[in-house]
């Protein structure tokens, strides 16, 4: 049952990355990036259960917040030009 699962995310972890290459817009290929890291932590919460390995969520975890942090670093870098603006708009 928990093959089947693992080879159900690798199929969509092949269509996300697909997409990714394809994908029209950056903010497609963000999403795809997304997705990717969504079925990479999918993956590995299934491959430590089949393993008996429960560090595995340790690691998944971890990888889903730097997911999560990279995905918001992207949209911040194309909504202002750079990292470092603070978010509040200059009063000129």
């Amino acid at each position: 049952m928990f093959i089947a699962a693992a080879i159900a995310i690798m199929f969509t972890f092949t269509l996300a990355v697909a997409r990714a290459l394809r994908g029209p817009t950056v903010f497609d290929r963000l999403l795809a990036a997304n997705s990717i890291g969504t079925s990479a932590i999918l993956l590995l919460a299934v491959v430590g259960f089949i393993t008996g390995r429960p560090e595995f969520l340790d690691v998944g975890i971890t990888y889903c917040l730097l997911n999560l942090i990279g995905t918001l670093a992207v949209l911040k870098f194309f909504r202002y030009g750079d990292l470092g603006h603070s978010g509040e708009e200059a009063d000129h």
